[in-house]
């Protein structure tokens, strides 16, 4: 009886042990609860029409320039942009080169125009060393971020010359054609379209010079290229090309620059965006009124 008795004694705190276990199982704990987004509700670091509102609202842009006409700067207008849904179009947006698919909405054009411009503007505001270029970039990104484009990452990689001479638009086509592959071949076409236009423009062309002025600092140059794309299935896409440019000569002409053999080097950023519409749309007033005083003096539009 004695050896049954201590047996027993054994037995049952085994026996709460494990219904305490099953116990914790059905019931979750008070420290740990079980959270449930609602559908609607915005992932954390994700950006809604409102708080892209007020992220514009609170961002610092650089001294407009001065302007000898009396009274107050007037935008942009949508009309004076002279967007057209139905046809190709880029636009020189500071030192940002953004290109349009036929199907592209001349609202989207617009807006996909200011978001650029602010992004750069907010950059050169929150970084004024003009050689500290990753730091301009992470701003530029996070600006974008804000108002609705969303990004997967900001790794630059290494571009390896093909050729015994580096040519900056041949190296911004292979980028390019790397990224885009056969996917894209709209857009690809657009892009090369662009740079053609852009290079009969010839380099007294004011806007080129604007480019220019805009992107480089003697022997560095950073710059951007965007493609934005309606696709067959309804998702609006832009597809963004960022360099930095580093030679051992002064660089001029940075899009048509040219350099014998290990004379240049270039580094690239490419990523396929997602634009969530409804931020682009519930923001898009709010950043034109930002650039009322800047817009006039950074976009040029063209018909490809």
């Amino acid at each position: 009886m004695a050896v049954k008795k201590r047996k027993s004694k054994l037995r049952k705190p085994i026996q709460k042990r494990k219904a305490r276990l099953r116990a914790r199982k059905r019931t979750p704990g008070a420290a740990r609860p079980a959270v449930r987004l609602p559908r609607t509700a915005k992932l954390p670091g994700t950006s809604t029409p409102a708080s892209a509102r007020a992220f514009v609202s609170g961002v610092e842009l650089p001294r407009a320039k001065a302007r000898r006409r009396d009274g107050p700067a007037e935008a942009l207008t949508l009309q004076e942009m002279g967007f057209d849904t139905a046809k190709d179009q880029a636009a020189l947006v500071g030192s940002e080169i953004v290109s349009f698919v036929s199907g592209v909405t001349a609202e989207r054009r617009e807006a996909i125009t200011n978001a650029a411009l602010l992004a750069q503007l907010a950059a050169t505001k929150a970084v004024p060393d003009e050689t500290n270029i990753d730091a301009w970039y992470r701003k530029y990104f996070e600006t974008l971020k804000k108002v609705g484009w969303v990004l997967q990452d900001y790794e630059f990689k290494e571009y390896e010359e093909a050729s015994q001479g580096f040519e900056a638009h041949q190296a911004i086509l292979e980028v390019a054609a790397l990224f885009m592959g056969a996917a894209a071949p709209a857009a690809m076409l657009v892009l090369t379209t662009t740079l053609k236009a852009l290079q009969s423009m010839g380099k007294d062309n004011p806007w080129i010079t604007l480019f220019d002025r805009q992107s480089r600092v003697s022997t560095v140059a950073r710059f951007q290229v965007s493609i934005a794309e309606q696709e067959p299935g309804g998702q609006f896409i832009v597809r963004t090309m960022a360099f930095v440019l580093s030679a051992k000569s002064t660089i001029t002409q940075v899009l048509f620059f040219k350099a014998t053999e290990n004379q240049a080097k270039l580094r690239y950023h490419s990523g396929k965006v997602t634009v969530d519409a409804a931020v682009l749309e519930g923001v898009s007033a709010a950043i034109k009124a930002k650039l009322v005083a800047h817009a006039r003096d950074f976009i040029h539009t063209l018909d490809l």
